[in-house]
């Protein structure tokens, strides 16, 4: 029996350093700009110990993409509109706000390939180890 698509396991590669340059592009297509300070936007605006800091940047199998702070430990993060405050690895973090960046710039631009990035990006966070913290804090 052979696995389709919808039913193998999506999975994440960290994007060496000689291919980082194009990675923003695939991720968020023209919009690149905007989808990439949207992140970080968003990562300040959730956690009060984020203050920059290199980004790690992952492609997924199924062609979606995130990005992900690189730190050791836990961030502290709250989102006040849907009462979630919870502490997540830097992993899940990153994928949090690439969430919220991908779904503010879809419904900015109503760019189809984002839109497909965002449920891209949600599938595998279904899979992800934190799953359940990472759909608390984007519900």
């Amino acid at each position: 029996m052979t696995q389709t698509q919808t039913d193998a396991t999506i999975t994440a590669q960290l994007v060496s350093e000689h291919e980082r340059l194009g990675f923003m592009p695939r991720l968020f297509g023209r919009h690149y700009i905007q989808g990439e300070w949207l992140v970080y936007d968003w990562m300040r605006h959730l956690s009060s110990e984020y203050k920059g800091g290199y980004w790690d940047f992952y492609e997924l199998s199924n062609g979606g993409g995130y990005l992900a702070p690189r730190r050791e430990g836990a961030f502290k993060m709250a989102c006040a509109g849907n009462w979630f405050e919870g502490e997540v690895s830097a992993d899940a973090a990153g994928i949090i706000a690439t969430l919220y960046a991908l779904n503010g710039l879809a419904n900015r631009t109503e760019d189809d390939a984002i839109i497909e990035r965002y449920y891209q990006l949600a599938n595998f966070a279904y899979e992800h180890a934190e799953n359940g913290k990472i759909a608390a804090a984007i519900d």
